[in-house]
């Protein structure tokens, strides 16, 4: 039997499902950074079709964290949940430890905007995704560390992290996951 090389489209089409996939929450960051790879370097369909067998095809709706908030205490998100493509975190006195590496994403970009007075937040974001920090602080700091984080691959998601900092401060670090 002959080996069918496959075509851009073919591999689009792929990446879109894996993308959806991420979005419903059936995949991690890490998962869909991996499996981003593998599809980019798929030669045959057959390769492309491995990537996605465990996968359904039709999407089904689940709800994403859109909002955390931190008055005089904190949020804590770590393990497996879900990121909007919009989420706001508000902290007065307080603040937020948003972990990413085992959550999912409803979309390929997401923007997480950051409001700080006498706060901050922690968020820790897996290697393979684009990481952006922008924002600004007074008497405070917002800090994006890569700690030797590999470049993403193309079509990577894209984490758009937007700080507002008063006497606080935002913290963004990529890490690799967890032992």
């Amino acid at each position: 039997m002959a080996t069918v090389r496959a075509s851009d489209a073919e591999r689009e089409a792929v990446v879109a499902r894996l993308r959806t996939a991420a979005g419903e929450g059936r995949l991690s960051l890490d998962e869909l950074a991996e499996r981003l790879d593998r599809a980019f370097a798929a030669v045959t369909r057959a390769e492309l079709e491995r990537l996605a067998t465990d996968l359904p095809v039709e999407p089904t709706e689940l709800a994403a964290r859109r909002f955390v908030v931190g008055i005089m205490g904190g949020g804590t998100h770590r393990g497996r949940w879900r990121l909007a493509r919009r989420s706001t975190v508000v902290n007065v006195m307080g603040g937020a430890d948003l972990d990413l590496r085992d959550a999912v994403v409803e979309a390929a970009e997401s923007e997480i905007r950051v409001f700080s007075l006498m706060g901050g937040s922690d968020i820790t974001v897996p290697p393979g995704v684009h990481v952006e920090l922008g924002g600004f602080a007074l008497m405070g700091g917002n800090d994006l560390r890569l700690e030797d984080a590999p470049e993403p691959p193309p079509g990577a998601p894209v984490v758009r992290v937007r700080a507002y900092t008063i006497m606080g401060g935002t913290d963004v670090v990529v890490r690799r996951a967890r032992p």
